[in-house]
């Protein structure tokens, strides 16, 4: 079987190459294409998101390959049409964002994803977003380095919360937004969640309560985004629900930038509405030079680094060489991302 292992540098394709190896053994013919992501940022290329190189890079490193493990490879119409002998791509991503998914259907190529490799990492990341944020963390960080002793943050106007006794609000509760909610009760605080996927009954049990988005909003001195990116959530948060907050609510976003309307935070910062904005996705990755949150107070911003892990990375490997492994014993795939796609196949 020839498989192309088109990794980056964060996903590599000598991860992707061992973790093939150690799943099907030797006796197939790997090629290895390294794309620039996040040396370089992703972005469209024709009509996927999020990908990393180019259509040709990808077609001249296919040499026929019937199978493709990666990352960010975008794998669009033109490349699917000249994929002749392709029958897997199996991603390392929680959603194939760089796959047509309407054309590797139509070329009878089935897609798989690798749902929950950073959930862990994503929540640690979400929870020390959460605490920079509510205790200013990184701001005083950067103004003692920069020379300025902040002892006026002691004063009790100034200080921040505990998360002991604080409501906090989840939007969202699949594999990062239920991880970060247990580990918030552990802290002590009181964990609402808004999710319409979400199972009342599991969500008690972890210790939080299912509510209305706008009860939500309401009643959270915290607010922190896990939901997926969709038509439906796009802006999710924007104006008008911001307006719900209680005045000097924390906002932080750790999942899609999409999901927040930026518009009006930074006005929503001058004026206290928000105490406090923590933020590891943006609507433009990077920020523009002119981006008109660089001078307003309280912002923590972390270049999308919340699922940055090297055990995501190598988990990230494991589970789309447990796929090829799957197909190359003829067996069903765990996460495919095309279902209708085993219609056409032979």
């Amino acid at each position: 079987m020839r498989i192309l292992a088109a990794g980056d540098h964060f996903v590599g394709p000598d991860l992707l190459v061992g973790a093939v190896r150690s799943e099907l053994g030797g006796d197939h013919e790997i090629t290895e294409l390294k794309l620039p992501w996040p040396v370089e940022p992703f972005g469209p290329v024709a009509e996927v998101h999020e990908a990393s190189g180019t259509e040709q890079q990808v077609i001249d490193a296919l040499g026929g390959a019937e199978v493709v493990v990666t990352q960010m490879a975008p794998f669009t119409k033109q490349v699917f049409a000249a994929a002749e002998n392709l029958k897997l791509v199996s991603v390392c991503r929680g959603g194939p964002v760089n796959v047509d998914l309407a054309a590797a259907t139509e070329a009878g190529v089935a897609v798989t994803y690798a749902p929950g490799r950073n959930a862990g990492a994503a929540a640690e990341f979400a929870i020390g977003m959460i605490l920079a944020a509510m205790r200013r963390i990184s701001t005083s960080s950067a103004e003692l380095l920069g020379g300025t002793w902040r002892g006026d943050y002691y004063a009790y106007d100034q200080a921040g919360l505990e998360l002991n006794g604080t409501t906090v609000g989840l939007v969202g509760y699949g594999a990062i937004g239920s991880r970060v909610a247990k580990v918030l009760v552990a802290f002590g605080a009181k964990v609402l969640v808004a999710d319409p996927y979400a199972d009342p009954a599991a969500v008690t049990v972890d210790g939080a309560r299912v509510v209305e988005l706008d009860e939500l909003l309401r009643n959270s001195q915290v607010v922190s985004l896990h939901a997926r990116l969709t038509e439906q959530t796009r802006h999710l948060i924007d104006a008008e629900k911001l307006a719900l907050l209680p005045h000097g609510a924390v906002l932080v976003n750790t999942a899609r930038g999409g999901l927040l309307d930026y518009a009006p935070l930074p006005a929503a910062l001058r004026s206290g509405r928000l105490g406090a904005l923590a933020l590891d996705v943006y609507d433009v990755e990077p920020p523009p030079a002119d981006w008109a949150l660089r001078d307003v107070p309280n912002v923590v911003a972390t270049p999308h680094l919340a699922g940055a892990s090297r055990q995501t990375a190598e988990r990230a490997a494991a589970i789309v060489a447990a796929e090829v492994g799957r197909y190359a014993r003829g067996e069903a795939l765990a996460n495919l991302a095309n279902p209708e796609v085993l219609g056409q196949r032979p």
